[in-house]
């Protein structure tokens, strides 16, 4: 019986091992980035076709409701209620604004899960593992 132990591959068999590990790490990362651009496609359209329906619905409602004050109030009021409509408009347009930049702070990072992968990557190789 022969018991030798297995011979060794040489550089050019451990150049070949690192560059399989290589590649492999590069192809499962840009997996990941692939169906981190598809989530991050998918929720901007989404949100567009959103903010595309409240917009619609929106102006819709306070074009009607501000003709039909304006109209009620034509012949007694119409500059207060014109003054009114203008200042509730400009205030719901704050809160609007103010309610927006929150919800966008509140969004997570894009690619978020592929930098830390690669970051656990990088802290991987500096510790020589």
């Amino acid at each position: 019986m022969d018991n030798e132990p297995p011979a060794h591959p040489g550089i050019l068999g451990s150049l070949r091992t690192l560059a399989d590990g290589l590649i492999g790490t590069a192809q499962d990362r840009l997996a990941l980035f692939s169906l981190e651009l598809q989530e991050e496609k998918f929720r901007l359209i989404q949100t567009f076709f959103w903010i595309s329906a409240l917009f619609f619905a929106g102006v819709m409602a306070i074009t009607f409701a501000s003709l039909t004050l304006v109209y009620l109030f034509w012949e007694s009021a119409r500059l207060a209620v014109l003054g009114t409509l203008a200042l509730v408009y400009t205030g719901a347009l704050v809160a609007l604004i103010v309610a927006f930049r929150r919800y966008l702070a509140r969004q997570p990072r894009l690619l978020e899960s592929t930098l830390r992968e690669l970051g656990e990557d990088r802290e991987c190789i500096r510790d020589k593992n």
